[in-house]
């Protein structure tokens, strides 16, 4: 009796639980990596742009960043709203538009885990080919590895459309959680609770209250509902007689699946659920490589000794300080334990009330509630609340030391 009462401990430990552990984890720092990168290499681009005054580097940073999105409180308010209509019109009339939103799925996830291909196309590429790009008139210039890593996920795709397997699907998936954390940025700490804490009451409605009112979970409903093959359904309007073996029905890249050894169940998580709280970590992590940078600037430069870089504050302004070590804890790797026990805590109450869980519920506090202490504790909250990243002279009174 006491083993079947716990068995949920020992489910923990199943491949498909840590599966979906690590690679959320994964993909959360290899993003945020990407978008660090990203950023990085703009600004490079600018310096010497502004160092050789070439106007190409100035086309190039300039469409480099405008292919990035930064969401504005705004855009955080309303997010949540946009996604419910989606919600809704996907639970009432996915028979109508399952195949249009099958192709365009299908479309941004190619282009997506091209994205997520391409380091690995450029180390492919770099010894046996030179860097130049090839011109496909309007459509634009390409490398090489860039060529490849779109053709690489283009054949991924068909692949899934013809067999649905659900390995190719996860792959999918990936590359849009890696896209979208890295091409979507959150400016400021108020941005990112606005965001966060919209996207938790929405997560939270709709897995727990949509039954009352939709006689149906919708958020679940959604989210394991199948799509007709866009080739099944093309064949039927044209009347192929060949077309007699239908093709298999599409679970679509809006979540990962891993399997259980046993094979008796899979496990579920939301790219919702890693990329919303991946924006989070991303911030943190150009943040945390923000005060580097301008503690690096700052003691090369004869700036304050054991201050804040960017506003001349002292180094423990919080409520009777914090400890050296606790300084040195960085607001991602804070972040992203918090990341780690929030998906284990929801995890565990899936397990325990045998349903589907909002995770958000469980990772968004278990991300910001950590990070807001640490931020008021290491005395940047203010700051990292509203400006987080731009530079504010310094009076000449807190050189003088």
């Amino acid at each position: 009796m006491a083993e079947q009462d716990y068995s949920w401990v020992y489910s923990l430990v199943d491949s498909s639980q840590v599966s979906t552990f690590l690679i959320s984890i994964l993909l959360i720092v290899y993003g945020s990596f990407r978008s660090l990168n990203m950023d990085e290499d703009c600004q490079e681009k600018e310096r010497e742009c502004s160092g050789n005054g070439a106007g190409a580097s100035t086309i190039s940073s300039a469409s480099a960043s405008n292919s990035i999105q930064t969401i504005d409180s705004t855009q955080a308010l309303f997010l949540p709203v946009g996604a419910s209509v989606s919600l809704l019109i996907m639970f009432f009339f996915f028979d109508s538009v399952q195949v249009v939103f099958t192709i365009c799925t299908a479309v941004l996830a190619t282009i997506a885990f091209a994205f997520l291909l391409l380091p690995m196309c450029q180390y492919v590429m770099k010894p046996c080919t030179p860097q130049y790009k090839i011109s496909f008139g309007c459509c634009g210039r390409f490398t090489m590895a860039e060529l490849l890593s779109f053709a690489l996920s283009i054949a991924l795709v068909l692949i899934w459309v013809l067999t649905g397997h659900w390995l190719l699907m996860d792959a999918l998936a990936m590359g849009l959680c890696v896209a979208m954390i890295a091409f979507v940025r959150l400016p400021s700490l108020k941005v990112s609770c606005l965001l966060l804490s919209g996207l938790l009451i929405y997560d939270v409605f709709w897995v727990f209250f949509s039954a009352y009112i939709f006689n149906s979970n919708v958020m679940v409903k959604v989210a394991t509902q199948p799509a007709d093959n866009p080739i099944d359904v093309l064949s039927r309007k044209l009347h192929f007689p060949q077309a007699a073996r239908e093709g298999p029905r599409l679970s679509l890249p809006g979540k990962l699946v891993f399997p259980s050894s046993s094979g008796s169940h899979f496990s579920m998580l939301g790219i919702g659920d890693i990329v919303m709280p991946g924006l989070l970590l991303c911030f943190v992590l150009r943040y945390d490589n923000y005060k580097k940078q301008s503690s690096s600037a700052n003691s090369n430069g004869g700036g304050c000794a054991g201050g804040d870089p960017g506003n001349g504050m002292p180094t423990f302004p919080g409520p009777g300080g914090i400890p050296a070590r606790m300084q040195r804890v960085s607001y991602f790797h804070c972040t992203l334990i918090g990341y780690f026990v929030g998906l284990l805590t929801a995890t565990v109450a899936s397990r325990i009330h045998r349903a589907a869980q909002p995770a958000l519920l469980y990772l968004v506090p278990f991300t910001l509630l950590p990070l807001l202490t640490m931020a008021y504790l290491k005395g940047d909250l203010r700051r990292m609340w509203s400006e987080p990243f731009e530079t504010k002279p310094t009076p000449s009174k807190f050189l003088d030391v």
